[in-house]
């Protein structure tokens, strides 16, 4: 179906578009992105946001509205994908309701850990710890269920009649 193909590279580009553009942006950060993202302690997560200085934390603030773009995009480039595809058609039902569900369930852990960035950067908090594992733990599982929505595609490739 041509409007369906169509609909996956249009979202497809646009996932790739925002993650490049989001990647340039943040790339002076050092120590790196994945290391707020894992900071599982207030202790740790200051540790980071000390290490990039002010600027660089209003460079990580600045694109978390558009992180919110790029989750948006990526949900809805899996449930394309997943329901307007035949890519997943030869694995079991279970796995292909999970490969459409992979992306949005990581959209939703990503979103839970932007909000909780944006409050924990805007000003130090200490006396919470639960939040900065909480923080850590949204981060592991969106990362966990991208990478499961890649392991579910190359299944499904690998499955594909020659």
């Amino acid at each position: 179906d041509l409007a369906a193909l169509s609909m996956v590279v249009a979202l497809g580009s646009a996932v790739l578009a925002l993650f490049v553009a989001l990647a340039v942006w943040l790339r002076p950060l050092e120590p790196g992105v994945l290391a707020l993202q894992f900071a599982a302690t207030p202790r740790a997560f200051a540790e980071v946001v000390h290490a990039w200085g002010p600027d660089g934390l209003a460079r990580y603030r600045a694109q978390l509205p558009f992180d919110f773009l790029l989750l948006g995009a990526y949900a809805a480039f899996g449930v394309c994908v997943a329901r307007r595809t035949a890519l997943f058609a030869a694995l079991p039902a279970p796995l292909r309701t999970l490969a459409g569900a992979a992306l949005p369930l990581a959209a939703a852990f990503d979103a839970v850990e932007n909000l909780l960035h944006a409050w924990l950067t805007e000003a130090p908090r200490f006396g919470i710890g639960w939040v900065y594992a909480l923080s850590a733990a949204m981060s592991g599982a969106k990362w966990l269920a991208l990478v499961l929505f890649a392991a579910l595609c190359c299944a499904a490739l690998l499955r594909q009649p020659r």
